[in-house]
């Protein structure tokens, strides 16, 4: 008995130190904790920076017994294995009310300022949907907050790579001054990829504004920049062709009804762009912007359009049609558009022929998702050009929407099609299509 615990001890006691950090590195903080104290060995392995390289902190924001571990455990992870941070996420769920946002405001006073002194590896820092116009954000407790996220920023922007503050809605000036963090010490930014998508609050004409001009041009290196369309002007695309022609190769952008979105660009803006940053990517989505006058004025002929997005969010309008898009301003993009969402409300227009038109007619499009009123002859159309050839589609995707209560017979005839097809479907696509009451 004594040799077979010694033989079982001795498997351990040999275990390569890259597997025994492999192990350690599926644990929770609690097992890695009380694996640490089994030996000197396994207590080394515990700190492995391997294990300490990536992390996402996540605060509750409804009042539980839990909420003050949640805050402790947050200082405790940054003081003992900040160094080791490459890659940190920050969550912040939904906070209930000012005692919450004050102790998240606290904590992360606490947490920046420890992870500014011990840290110089940190290249990506993620902070999204905070919604600080909300009024559980007193303003003592948001003005705070945001000055040692500049503190910290200002400490972190020579070598921060990654930044998405999406959701944050400060003001123009908050904003700019969060961005300009980034470029303190140097006049200049060479972080890579920029997410303010919804980082201003609503209703704002930031594409106005010189102040904003001026903070994305310190900007020198981005690859990937998601923003919203109230940001656009041909200010800020020919900022971005002077600045970062030689590394851009993605642009998204948010359109939202509520967002101001009448501004003028001109096509030639976007051919400069297109033509300087040759590999540039433009991925738009829009929620609640579908009338035709509005798509017409963004979506020009001149943007290199490799994604679009269209949500009506259920909204349903009689005087609005959807065929001028789909006929007319969807297929001068028919030559490089890779993806196609269209979720929409079409219950006063047939759109099946449209739809069908403009897929065969994009010859790259290979992600299809469509939430409308169609008919089930739709799918099976669409399955039998993709089994010719006529289409390229690697992921489908369609909700057909119904004005009855029951789907019996649609979903009848919709698993007879997937049965003829289902070779064709098991080989070459990701396939999801059911029909769905919209009562």
């Amino acid at each position: 008995m004594e040799n077979d615990r010694q033989r079982q001890q001795s498997c351990w006691a040999y275990l390569p130190s890259i597997c025994l950090s492999h192990v350690f590195w599926w644990l929770d903080d609690r097992d890695r904790s009380r694996a640490a104290l089994v030996c000197k060995r396994w207590n080394q392995a515990m700190y492995s920076g391997s294990l300490w390289r990536t992390r996402t902190i996540t605060f509750s924001g409804r009042p539980s017994r839990s909420n003050t571990s949640e805050f402790e455990s947050a200082l405790w992870y940054v003081k003992r294995f900040g160094k080791y941070l490459e890659y940190l996420e920050i969550k912040f769920l939904n906070p209930y009310n000012a005692v919450l946002t004050r102790k998240f405001q606290v904590t992360m006073r606490g947490l920046l300022s420890c992870l500014g002194k011990c840290n110089s590896r940190l290249v990506s820092l993620t902070i999204q949907h905070l919604e600080l116009d909300r009024l559980v954000w007193k303003n003592i407790i948001r003005n705070q907050f945001i000055k040692n996220l500049i503190i910290f920023l200002k400490r972190m922007g020579t070598h921060l790579v990654h930044l998405s503050l999406k959701g944050a809605r400060v003001t123009l000036e908050e904003g700019c001054e969060l961005l300009n963090s980034l470029s303190y010490l140097k006049n200049k930014s060479f972080a890579s990829e920029i997410n303010i998508e919804d980082f201003f609050s609503h209703h704002l004409s930031i594409y106005s504004s010189p102040l904003f001009h001026q903070t994305l041009s310190t900007f020198r290196n981005l690859a990937i920049l998601t923003l919203n369309y109230n940001c656009i002007s041909d200010e800020l695309l020919d900022i971005l062709c002077e600045h970062n022609a030689h590394s851009l190769w993605t642009i998204n952008i948010k359109c939202h009804i509520h967002d101001p979105h009448g501004q003028v660009i001109w096509g030639m803006s976007w051919a400069n762009l297109a033509k300087r940053a040759p590999k540039l990517k433009v991925n738009f989505f829009f929620e609640r912007v579908m009338k035709h006058n509005s798509l017409a004025r963004i979506l020009l002929a001149e943007i290199p359009l490799r994604s679009i997005s269209l949500r009506s969010c259920y909204f349903s309008d009689p005087d609005w049609s959807m065929k001028p898009t789909l006929t007319n301003l969807l297929p001068a993009y028919r030559h490089i558009l890779q993806k196609l969402t269209l979720e929409f409300n079409n219950s006063h227009e047939l759109l099946d022929e449209e739809l069908l038109q403009l897929v065969l007619s994009c010859k790259k499009l290979f992600f299809l998702k469509i939430w409308a009123y169609l008919s089930v002859a739709f799918v099976e159309r669409l399955l039998q050009n993709q089994a010719e050839g006529k289409c390229t589609l690697r992921t489908m995707k369609v909700r057909i929407y119904t004005n009855r209560y029951e789907t019996h017979e649609e979903d009848r005839m919709l698993r007879d099609i997937f049965r003829r097809y289902r070779h064709l479907i098991d080989s070459e696509l990701n396939y999801f299509v059911i029909a769905y009451p919209m009562m």
